[in-house]
């Protein structure tokens, strides 16, 4: 038998390769894992943590603003960008050294380079041309920005990567895209005083969600004085000195100090060594072609996370690099289950949202009930903040099961999580009426709406 240097090379120190690499570790076997920026990846460098981290120091705008109908009487404030963004890049530093350490306890080696892949059981690390040679290869180098097509003045546009790092606060910002991370940053921005004009293509905000979220969370975004432009796109931007014009597709113009892109994000499959190797790409998403256990088409390499671009979600790359070392190194087969994946889109308001959308549940089911109602949550009926919550069920009729819930405004993504075990746990709605209802909570209408606000009834072909 063939001796490897290592058992597995796991490419890519981010959240899926490295819970990948300790569980490898933890069934004994010898691990080798190559990061060329910086461990924690994309969630943990520059995504998800220091978003969330942004997004709470804008909240504070509102809550000083609030307080006063509570009867705090609260001094002029002033917020400084450069503290923010240091204070960031320390809680940043401190979550990248917790996750070097955890890895190196796990006994798996780190290699601070970038790695390409030679053959089916070779890679070769760059920084000193050392070619490592492994039984398993599994690939977790994620996903980057997209900027789009080429259009004159792309090289004046930045991307999430850069919008953490910017060393002054821009008094008026355009932002390209209408998904999770263009609406997150919107409210970023404006939560600490920018003015800011969110460009999309389609005819509303956030694709792929409930129809009732997406008008609900425009609505709610356009009350904070976010202008949002759909219909169009950019189509050339131009310098002046410090200060930018953005050129529409509809003609018209607008001026700011920032323009950033958030249209998507590409799997990181470019220079890698895959042609050589043999390793497929997916034609429908241009990610790493894989199969239910997240093995490529070469039987020794295997791929998880955003790299393979199914479920691009941090949850996803954990659940994934997990079964993946469970299956190869722990002797037990673990099958990913992607079905009823919670997820939350932390925009001002903020969306929490799991299972089927009411136009996904009317094409897959013949009877489906709508439980829907919006409120004025208890705070702003003391703040006097014009804002409501939306909290949406969607209901198998005839079995009665849940199949989707949707909620918008404070909260929700903390409730959503909480739903989420009853959701995938198949809960009917019988079992949430039963449930008894937690009070006053803004959680407690979705174990309160007793009538269907709407009731969809395909009939039968004759």
């Amino acid at each position: 038998m063939t001796e490897f240097d290592v058992d597995l090379f796991v490419i890519g120190g981010g959240s899926g390769g490295v819970r990948a690499a300790r569980i490898a570790a933890g069934h004994g076997a010898r691990v080798m894992i190559a990061e060329e920026y910086r461990m924690g990846g994309t969630c943990v460098i520059r995504g998800c943590v220091p978003k969330k981290l942004l997004v709470i120091g804008s909240h504070f705008r509102h809550e000083l603003e609030d307080a006063a109908g509570f009867g705090w009487t609260v001094p002029p404030a002033s917020f400084d960008w450069p503290t923010l963004i240091a204070n960031k890049d320390k809680e940043i530093a401190r979550l990248e050294a917790a996750y070097t350490t955890n890895v190196e306890k796990s006994g798996a080696e780190i290699v601070k380079t970038r790695a390409v892949i030679e053959d089916r059981h070779t890679v070769r690390l760059l920084e000193n041309d050392r070619r490592i040679t492994a039984r398993y290869i599994l690939i977790a180098t994620g996903g980057a920005p997209n900027h789009g097509a080429m259009i004159p003045g792309i090289e004046h546009v930045i991307s999430s990567n850069e919008a953490f790092h910017l060393k002054t606060q821009p008094k008026r910002i355009v932002i390209q895209g209408g998904g999770y991370i263009a609406l997150e940053f919107a409210g970023i921005f404006a939560g600490f005083g920018s003015d800011v004009t969110v460009i999309y293509r389609g005819d509303n905000i956030l694709r792929g969600f409930d129809e009732d979220v997406r008008a609900h969370v425009r609505s709610e975004m356009e009350k904070q004085g976010i202008t949002i432009l759909t219909g169009c796109t950019v189509a050339k931007v131009d310098r002046h000195g410090d200060e930018f014009t953005t050129h529409l597709s509809n003609g018209s113009s607008v001026a700011s100090d920032q323009v950033m892109f958030a249209i998507g994000r590409y799997p990181a499959v470019a220079n890698l060594g895959l042609e050589k190797a043999g390793v497929a790409i997916n034609p429908n998403n241009g990610g790493i072609a894989v199969d239910h256990f997240s093995k490529s088409s070469v039987d020794s390499i295997y791929a998880i996370g955003d790299v393979t671009h199914r479920h691009n979600l941090t949850p996803v790359a954990i659940r994934e690099g997990h079964a993946f070392a469970d299956t190869v190194f722990g002797k037990r087969e673990v099958k990913v289950d992607h079905s009823t994946i919670p997820t939350a889109v932390f925009s001002q308001p903020e969306v929490g949202t799991v299972g089927l959308t009411e136009t996904e549940a009317r094409a897959q089911y013949g009877h489906v009930d709508i439980y829907k109602t919006t409120f004025r949550p208890i705070k702003a009926t003391m703040s006097g903040r014009d804002t409501r919550m939306l909290m949406k069920l969607v209901v198998d009729g005839l079995s009665d099961r849940v199949l989707g819930c949707h909620i918008v405004g404070d909260g929700a993504a903390e409730i959503t999580q909480a739903v989420a075990i009853a959701v995938k746990m198949k809960a009917t709605k019988a079992d949430f009426d039963a449930t008894f209802a937690l009070h006053p909570t803004a959680a407690e209408e979705l174990v309160t709406m007793r009538t269907p606000t709407a009731r969809h009834v395909r009939q039968a072909a004759e």
